[in-house]
């Protein structure tokens, strides 16, 4: 079963950010990783709390993640951020 994806606007200016900084393997192996199976460990994934509540990340590196909400129902995975929440 394919997952689509789709991006917000910031998921979509953080790609080139990190596309920018060498990042872009990673960010493109977890998005695969995603169109199989949005729940698969590993690697681990944390369903997010507060204002992100209802959301998920899983890690590029140390300082990224990426962050998602996925709609079961109509099987898509929604990419909400693609770099650190440290800005």
């Amino acid at each position: 079963m394919t997952w689509k994806i789709t991006f917000t606007k910031q998921a979509q200016k953080d790609a080139k950010r990190l596309a920018s900084v060498g990042l872009k393997p990673k960010a493109e192996t977890l998005l695969n990783l995603l169109k199989s199976n949005p729940f698969k460990n590993p690697p681990p994934y944390e369903k997010l709390i507060g204002d992100l509540a209802g959301a998920h990340s899983r890690r590029i590196n140390i300082q990224h993640r990426l962050v998602y909400q996925v709609y079961s129902k109509e099987k898509i995975i929604k990419v909400i951020r693609m770099w650190t929440h440290y800005d």
